[in-house]
């Protein structure tokens, strides 16, 4: 079953859903502030993406700036940015889409399409 983690208030999010349900698309969502992937989730969907950790940080959100994470990131280990990852589902990149060998990072229409 494909997840898709989401924040409810979150327009890209939205804009995701949307995408999978207009295709067909079954998938279960999960409210990434409330459920966050767990650090083990998180470092298989980190190898199954084949993208750097920094790439599963939301540089936008309030976490990340009130965080310091632009300092932060690179003096810390992949598994410190994992542990502070499933601690707050807000400095995780929305939305995460993970399930049936699909790892997708954000929302862009093309990867989507490409996904299905």
């Amino acid at each position: 079953m494909i997840k898709l983690y989401h924040y409810p208030q979150c327009s890209t999010c939205r804009k995701a859903r949307r995408w999978l349900e207009e295709h067909g698309v079954e998938h279960e969502l999960v409210d990434i502030v409330k459920h966050p992937p767990t650090k083990s989730q998180l470092a298989a969907i980190l190898r199954a993406s084949g993208k750097p950790v920094a790439k599963l940080f939301n540089t936008s959100g309030v976490s990340y700036r009130e965080g310091d994470w632009k300092t932060r990131l690179a003096k810390t280990s992949e598994s410190a940015a994992l542990d502070a990852l499933a601690a707050d589902g807000k400095l995780i990149k929305r939305p995460l889409l993970v399930g049936d060998g699909i790892v997708l990072v954000g929302f862009r229409e093309d990867e989507y399409a490409a996904a299905f």
